[in-house]
């Protein structure tokens, strides 16, 4: 089967470099789409007065489905590489949205209620302590949750077994750790300097540089959690 779909794209090195720019232009178009709830409300919520940081973060639910099928389309991609990459998308998504959902809501749950308290903590006794401590536990959140991305993306275990091996992926890939961490910069960055819309529309990058981000995770989590 896999030999048929190779014999689909080709052997020439035009044929396989024009279905790649192909698959990164279908994984734009789908990121755009799945990200376009999220910079819709974000300018929704820039246009009001008085909005509370924590919209921003609850805003953000559908980000770590997309990632997610884009992780996995990738690897399909490599295995079994054809002239349908949607395909492999929509299939991520459909296959991993539930175990992403399970994590990811919560997660952006916590994430609220530590922005609102770092960017309120001028307004309540202790806030130069609480402060940094709410920006240092929205860091190992979003470290953490960089690890069960790719735990739920390539893998299926229960929600709170991925939570452990996130949890320890965490520290003992640490490289990988540092790689999550470069790329929630360059993000942020992203949309200090430009826009959240450019952002967006560099999401198919950010996604190619993820997968590659996440390889080491992938092998290890495989070598020791799995059979």
């Amino acid at each position: 089967m896999a030999a048929e779909l190779v014999d689909e794209v080709g052997t020439g090195v035009l044929s396989r470099a024009t279905a790649v720019v192909y698959r990164w232009i279908v994984l734009a178009a789908f990121l755009a789409l799945l990200g376009a709830p999220t910079l819709l409300a974000w300018m929704a919520l820039g246009l009001a007065d008085g909005v509370s940081p924590a919209l921003y973060v609850v805003a953000l639910l559908p980000v770590a489905p997309a990632l997610s099928a884009a992780l996995y389309a990738q690897r399909a991609w490599a295995e079994a590489p054809d002239l349908r990459p949607a395909r492999a998308l929509w299939r991520g998504l459909a296959r991993n949205a539930k175990d992403v959902a399970l994590w990811w809501a919560p997660v952006l749950a916590a994430a609220a209620i530590l922005v609102v308290n770092a960017t309120g903590a001028d307004a309540a006794p202790g806030g130069a302590v609480l402060r940094p401590v709410a920006i240092v536990l929205l860091a190992v959140l979003a470290l953490w949750s960089g690890h069960l991305l790719v735990v739920t993306a390539y893998f299926s275990f229960r929600t709170r077994d991925a939570l452990r091996i996130a949890a320890a992926e965490l520290f003992s890939q640490w490289r990988a750790t540092l790689g999550f961490a470069s790329l929630a910069i360059v993000a942020a960055a992203v949309v200090a300097l430009a826009s959240e819309a450019v952002l967006l529309l560099c999401a198919w990058a950010f996604a190619l540089l993820l997968r590659s981000v996440s390889r080491p995770v992938e092998a290890d989590v495989k070598a020791r959690f799995t059979r």
